[in-house]
């Protein structure tokens, strides 16, 4: 994982809003420097309006710089999450943002429901559950909304495009950790 020091956290959510008021063509300070902005890092970029979802994109493995990452999930959260419209100019000042920056995943073979809830630690992992072409995830934050292990797993399987009541035999279970800024 980058270098997630409480500095960091200003420096992500200033990067993240830079990006989206380019996009909306709005005036923005510009976005510090730190040096973790460009080490490689994985990162979702999460907005809420008047604390409903309003958005969220990210990956999970790094595939660019943290810098890059958190701006084109930023951009991408706000005008392409296909769960929404795109972001108006008239929501954008009450527009919240989180950064969670995400450790690395440890996936492991989970053939049953129970396999999996012996595996998770709830309120601190985040999870992704994937069979085939189905694949999910829920950020540690989601636990606050679906605190308990069954009801989280079911919705996450319902989102992955499965059955919720239904296991795959070949169901693999990802495991990571966050750093959250807001």
């Amino acid at each position: 994982m980058a270098d997630t020091t409480p500095s960091l956290g200003p420096v992500l959510l200033a990067h993240a809003r830079t990006a989206i008021a380019g996009r909306l063509k709005q005036a923005a300070d510009s976005a510090p420097d730190h040096p973790a902005l460009h080490a490689p890092g994985a990162s979702f970029v999460t907005l809420s309006l008047k604390g409903c979802l309003r958005g969220c994109i990210g990956q999970l493995e790094p595939v660019r710089s943290l810098g890059e990452d958190v701006r084109q999930n930023a951009i991408a959260a706000a005008f392409h999450d296909p769960r929404f419209l795109p972001l108006s100019l008239d929501e954008w000042p009450h527009i919240e943002l989180e950064v969670s920056v995400l450790g690395p995943v440890q996936y492991t073979a989970c053939p049953s429901l129970a396999k999996c809830l012996e595996q998770i630690v709830p309120f601190e992992d985040g999870v992704i559950l994937a069979s085939g072409v189905h694949r999910a995830t829920f950020l540690p934050q989601v636990w606050e909304q679906l605190p308990e292990p069954e009801q989280f797993l079911a919705h996450l399987l319902t989102k992955a495009g499965l059955a919720a009541g239904t296991w795959p035999a070949n169901m693999k279970l990802g495991r990571y950790r966050v750093a959250h800024y807001a």
